[in-house]
């Protein structure tokens, strides 16, 4: 846990240096635009295509980590798609509705978020969950769009 903690603290710094000028209003605005777009799509696919669409929305490089609802402690990529194989055949639907979303330029690569989301589940047996999700995290830009870099998610009801 703490070596990717550093090699994301590690890649912010070299991301953060490498910007020698503030951001201006029109760039913070269009990074802005373009993290909400890849968030809609993201949950727009999860809607159409199940947990499988996560996939092409996190970054697959060794500084990804997420904390996964449940969890305690950050797990890596490799964990992640295992444990999205063993759980993306478990649901029939899921809905993610944004109640309220946060974005923050940290740098014309790199943009913090925060989101609580009401989710419906709908598992292969037709039964219908609702959570409220606060999830927060960093947003990276690659050459194809922008990906998750690391985050948690946590539910705030039981």
């Amino acid at each position: 846990m703490k070596s990717k903690f550093l090699t994301v603290c590690i890649v912010l710094t070299a991301i953060s240096c490498k910007q020698s000028t503030p951001l201006t209003e029109n760039e913070k605005a269009n990074i802005i635009k373009d993290v909400r777009t890849s968030l809609d799509s993201y949950y727009s696919d999860i809607k159409k295509s199940g947990l499988s669409a996560e996939y092409k929305y996190f970054d697959s490089s060794s500084a990804f980590f997420w904390v996964p609802p449940g969890y305690a402690n950050a797990i890596s990529y490799d964990d992640f798609t295992t444990i999205l194989k063993e759980n993306a055949p478990t649901s029939k639907s899921i809905d993610n509705a944004i109640v309220s979303l946060k974005i923050i330029p940290l740098s014309k690569e790199l943009a913090s978020y925060y989101v609580r989301i009401n989710s419906t589940m709908i598992d292969t047996t037709g039964k219908a969950e609702t959570y409220n999700l606060i999830e927060s995290g960093i947003w990276i830009k690659h050459n194809d769009g922008w990906k998750l870099l690391s985050g948690q998610t946590s539910v705030l009801n039981q």
